[in-house]
């Protein structure tokens, strides 16, 4: 990448730096190119250093609102007796079934979801062919469910393992 075009990116999102409210606007393309030089730059250092991201892409989100996209996202789950969409037990947003999992996925041309915030008892449970999956990190959760909690890792490959992480007994 061209060092000016570096120098002007990082000169608009220091600008904004702890100035709540105030956004920078980048291109995809932008965002891409500043992701592959800082990818290029860590490989190249011999340690790991703890550094304070740039950057938010989705924001910091604390309040989520009862209806909207942040809440769906948050707090929509996948059923397997529901074919598109459905009433959600929750009270909030909706449930899905595998059709739309499957829609998803190829409109975005994706291969897998992942999604969390629903307890699941193995820590980590498999929907709609497994293109989805639901992760749990917190076993025993809240001291009322006998669950497993998960951590997933991906590697290089995209190819996906589960650590998990039995309640205490």
């Amino acid at each position: 990448m061209d060092q000016s075009v570096l120098d002007d990116m990082i000169a608009r999102l220091l600008e904004v730096r702890n100035r709540p409210g105030k956004l920078v606007q980048l291109s995809e393309s932008e965002i891409g190119q500043l992701c592959v030089t800082s990818k290029d730059n860590f490989l190249q250092q011999p340690n790991m250093l703890e550094l304070e991201a740039p950057i938010k892409i989705c924001g910091d989100i604390h309040d989520v609102p009862d209806m909207g996209l942040v809440c769906d996202l948050l707090w929509s789950d996948p059923s397997k007796f529901i074919v598109g969409w459905g009433m959600n037990d929750r009270g909030v947003s909706y449930t899905f079934g595998a059709d739309k999992v499957s829609e998803f996925l190829q409109k975005h041309d994706l291969d897998l979801i992942c999604r969390a915030h629903q307890v699941v008892e193995d820590g980590y449970e498999f929907f709609a062919d497994r293109q989805l999956v639901t992760i749990f990190s917190a076993p025993n959760y809240c001291g009322e469910f006998d669950n497993a909690g998960t951590m997933m890792t991906v590697d290089e490959t995209l190819m996906c393992t589960f650590q998990i992480l039995k309640p205490a007994d």
